[in-house]
């Protein structure tokens, strides 16, 4: 099979792949759809930035003109971060259109693992994964990145499902589908905006290096599927659980009331949690993708150092 066609690697990231050097996914629906201009292209440097201070080089994944670009240049992060929520939001199912038709999407948790894993890519540090959404024994809303975590070998780094999850449902998804799900110095499963949950992790581990041999054996092993690493957010800049559950109820009520579903569902309870903490859950947001980014390239580093 010819990839070059649909896949279009950075010299920099095609090279530090080649060489063994770490190199961390970065997704790119944060951009267009995680938040305003220009924040968002400033959000997306700092973390590029953040993942070379800690000695890996930075791949952030998007579609350009059809094609799973692996390693965006500062105009092509400028250009989704200004036409923002133009650029479709792009699952599994949006690739073969988007690609045939020649369109920009901001690649989710699900395809920045795909476009990584094509790259020879084997980590991933994004901001929360997707999951079972609450009410979905009914509505059968179940993120496509769960099912993506459990066939695509790729680490993920992140702080937790997103809280406008239901949490325990979705820790059984993931049980089911054999993905292990590590804390890094927990073993409480973190919930984005807060580093309290109520539910456990398969495993707590403290160290980097853990986490990349145990990632590592499970290479060797060669069995299928990812592997999910919560990383709590920074106490700092943690949030009340109490206080964002109150929130996240209200927002959930409000997209139930104006018939949101499926992929705009995410979004818009994030817009609408932002404004009613008067922006408070954005900077959560922030400094919990500069976290993941740090422990995403200290993982990698460790994982080429093997």
């Amino acid at each position: 099979m010819n990839l070059d066609r649909y896949l279009n690697v950075s010299p920099e990231v095609k090279a530090a792949i080649a060489a063994g050097k770490p190199v961390v996914a970065l997704e790119s629906t944060i951009i267009s759809h995680g938040m305003p201009y220009p924040q968002n292209v400033e959000t997306a440097l700092n973390v590029e930035r953040i993942v070379r201070e800690n000695g890996a080089v930075p791949a952030t994944i998007a579609i350009i003109q059809g094609k799973i670009t692996v390693g965006c240049t500062h105009e092509q992060i400028e250009h989704l971060g200004k036409k923002g929520l133009a650029v479709t939001k792009a699952s599994r199912r949006d690739l073969p259109v988007l690609l045939s038709r020649g369109e920009d999407g901001a690649t989710t948790v699900t395809t920045t693992m795909i476009g990584a894993a094509l790259a020879g890519i084997r980590v991933f540090a994004t901001g929360g994964v997707g999951g079972v959404h609450r009410g979905a024994e009914t509505t059968m809303d179940i993120s496509a990145d769960l099912e993506e975590l459990a066939q695509t070998q790729v680490l993920v780094v992140c702080a937790g499902a997103k809280s406008i999850l239901d949490l325990g449902l979705t820790l059984e998804y993931l049980e089911t589908k054999g993905v292990p799900v590590i804390g890094y110095r927990t073993k409480e499963l973190p919930a984005f905006y807060t580093t309290h949950s109520g539910f456990q992790v398969d495993y707590r581990l403290d160290t980097p290096g853990e986490i990349a041999e145990a990632f590592a054996v499970k290479l060797d092993l060669d069995l299928p599927g990812g592997m999910l690493v919560t990383n709590p957010i920074p106490d700092e800049y943690a949030m009340d659980l109490d206080y964002i559950n109150r929130n996240i109820d209200a927002a959930i009520a409000e997209a139930e009331s104006l018939g949101i579903h499926g992929k705009e569902t995410t979004p818009f309870l994030l817009d609408k949690i932002q404004k009613l903490t008067g922006g408070d859950s954005l900077k959560a947001n922030i400094q919990l993708v500069y976290n993941n980014a740090r422990l995403g390239a200290q993982i990698a580093t460790e994982l080429a150092g093997r």
